[in-house]
């Protein structure tokens, strides 16, 4: 949790202190929830076709047929890939696509389920 404690948005008063996950004003006894600030910035984020935000673990369907890199086989519109891991790169989603193996695709080709 952060050092510095804001002001109570009550009385805005400076002598607030932590509980767990409240802070509490000893001058008018309000309690307000420690919100945690994230940086956004830091962690991408990864969207399907339809601009769904993707995460780890989601069921993802490709929405066009995908030539697999040397070899004649082909994954079809509409085959469902589970379980997917997102990853930095050109190529952001690793999986396994049944029949084929451990792929890497392209979160643009796919829509989530």
């Amino acid at each position: 949790m952060d050092t510095t404690i804001p002001p109570c948005p009550e009385c805005r008063s400076e002598y607030g202190y932590a509980d767990r996950d409240l802070l509490i004003c000893p001058e008018c006894g309000h309690e307000w929830l420690a919100i945690k600030q994230t940086d956004t910035q830091d962690s991408p984020q990864f969207k399907d076709a339809n601009g769904n935000i993707l995460v780890d673990g989601d069921t993802v369907t490709v929405i066009k047929d995908l030539k697999v890199k040397g070899s004649s086989t082909v994954v079809k519109v509409g085959t469902k890939v589970r379980n997917i891991r997102l990853t930095e790169g050109d190529h952001d989603i690793d999986c396994k696509i049944d029949g084929i193996g451990a792929m890497k695709l392209k979160s643009e080709f796919v829509k989530k389920v």
